[in-house]
């Protein structure tokens, strides 16, 4: 399938390892055959279940996906990912609170885990609540806290109740915006 798509076009293309989401996960041995394919330019991946993320990038890198970009999702790992040096964070968090994941990315980019460790115990309660209740709910309760958005997420996925939408609102007045 991946192969049809990468032969029908010639923009770069991301593969998106979204186990939770798709119940599929891509092993690093189909992430390596993918990433010879000429189109294929990146992966995203999720946070590790069993190694740590620095451990899976070295054996990533040193492997055929090397050859191509590898980025995390997972908010609550970026910090560990972007210091390990992945290529990219596919962040949630910087969809409503942009400054917020700059600063983040800009501490790690000089080099000060001070600040990026700041970064992360002021961010620890958003981030337990992403863990928890999944990024895509808790960003449309706070989207729609910080008046960028009045939506709800798109069916089947359910808004989070309304004291989980407190918790949310919590989280972010914990944060100086």
């Amino acid at each position: 399938m991946i192969n049809a798509v990468a032969e029908a076009t010639d923009l770069p293309l991301c593969i998106y390892n979204n186990p939770s989401t798709t119940h599929f996960t891509f092993s690093h041995e189909l992430l390596g055959r993918l990433a010879d394919l000429p189109t294929v330019q990146a992966v995203k991946m999720p946070p590790p279940k069993e190694a740590d993320v620095a451990a899976e990038l070295k054996q990533m890198r040193e492997s055929p996906v090397g050859q191509i970009a590898i980025g995390y999702s997972g908010d609550w790992i970026a910090a560990e990912a972007l210091l390990a040096g992945c290529d990219g964070w596919f962040s949630v968090l910087g969809g409503f609170l942009p400054k917020i994941a700059r600063a983040l990315v800009d501490a790690v980019a000089v080099e000060d885990p001070t600040t990026v460790e700041e970064h992360q115990q002021n961010l620890l309660p958003l981030w337990e609540l992403f863990r928890e209740f999944g990024s895509l709910r808790v960003a449309y309760a706070a989207a729609n806290h910080l008046k960028l958005s009045n939506a709800l997420p798109p069916r089947p996925i359910l808004p989070l109740a309304e004291c989980d939408q407190n918790r949310v609102v919590a989280a972010l007045a914990l944060l100086d915006q």
